[in-house]
């Protein structure tokens, strides 16, 4: 079994904000769209940078081979890598595909829903994992964050039927 290192998990991380900042760029570039969900897709885009950033900075500014780390770690880690690797978007190419191949906003909003519960998934496991006080709290604000993404594509996808 592959040990990945809490560093390795974090850039996953940003791995995924990346497909997701991909993703919705692509899908708020379609003609198809009304202005609406065009801005409602470039609000998600952005939030999708912001993450990003977010565990940039705790890559760079926190040691983070002295996080505290579950007993279990290699376990976890592996765990995480199966959620990277079977979710929606594996890929910066993948994300392009579905948003451009998407046939309608409906489809949009349905690939949007899965990968924010992907990206959740991740997340509250390294959250559960990871006791670094800095970290805990900016991966808590995240998880709240696509709490609310969720919620708000929910809204969109009922008003959509």
């Amino acid at each position: 079994m592959v040990t990945y290192s809490v560093n390795e998990v974090i850039e996953m991380a940003v791995q995924i904000e990346r497909c997701g900042y991909t993703f919705y760029n692509e899908a708020a570039k379609r003609k198809d769209l009304d202005e609406k969900a065009k801005d409602f897709l470039s609000y998600l885009r952005d939030e999708e940078l912001k993450h990003e950033k977010t565990f940039m900075a705790l890559r760079d500014e926190v040691d983070i081979q002295v996080l505290q780390l579950s007993v279990d770690w290699e376990l976890i880690a592996e765990y995480l890598r199966t959620i990277v690797e079977s979710r929606i978007f594996n890929s910066e190419s993948s994300a392009i595909e579905l948003a451009v191949n998407a046939k309608d906003i409906k489809e949009i909003v349905k690939n949007a829903i899965t990968f924010e519960k992907d990206t959740l998934l991740y997340f509250h496991t390294l959250s559960d994992t990871i006791d670094e006080p800095k970290t805990h709290t900016a991966l808590r604000k995240i998880i709240n964050e696509e709490v609310s993404h969720i919620l708000k594509l929910n809204e969109m996808k009922k008003n959509l039927v």
